[in-house]
């Protein structure tokens, strides 16, 4: 299997996890990839897991890691949350190798949606959730109404639209 190397997407999360994460908070970063999530919440806290489905990406120096299909080993509540997920359509010429790390479902937002219906359940009472979409990630719009997401920033690329977004308790 192969590790999502950090991109566009990743940096512009980072930049908010910088911003977000206090030196009190127990974080979780689901669908950790490189860490690089993960790596820059514990330059703030050293209350931080890392979970991605891929065994490949648990090698985190001094950081607690999870293999879990999202939150299918998930027991514990967090102050904070880090998503930034499989967003992309299927590709059915993508190899299946890729398509992990890359593939959010056959629309692309199947992935986010089933994180969002499960997130609640493990987000402490003043917990906040990031989580990072794209423009390409399938009927976005209708999420996007459901959990009135509003993004924190967004970013332009060449073929889409970056967003990070915060949500609360209130807003799952």
């Amino acid at each position: 299997m192969s590790i999502y190397e950090p991109r566009e997407d990743s940096y512009l999360l980072q930049k908010i996890v910088k911003s977000e994460t206090k030196p009190t908070d127990k974080v979780l970063d689901m669908g950790t990839g490189s860490g690089i999530q993960a790596k820059t919440a514990y330059e703030i806290t050293k209350d931080v897991t890392a979970v991605d489905i891929n065994p490949e990406c648990l090698n985190l120096d001094n950081i607690k890691t999870i293999q879990s299909d999202l939150f299918s080993n998930i027991t514990e509540s967090y102050d904070l949350i880090l998503f930034n997920p499989p967003y992309l359509p299927e590709d059915k010429n993508e190899p299946k190798d890729s398509a992990l790390a890359t593939t959010g479902g056959k629309q692309g937002h199947e992935i986010i949606e089933s994180f969002l219906n499960q997130a609640k359940k493990h987000l402490n009472k003043k917990g906040r959730i990031l989580l990072l979409y794209s423009s390409l990630s399938g009927d976005i719009e209708k999420i996007s109404k459901e959990y009135n997401l509003k993004p924190l920033t967004e970013e332009s690329h060449f073929m889409e639209k970056l967003y990070v977004v915060k949500l609360t308790p209130k807003s799952l």
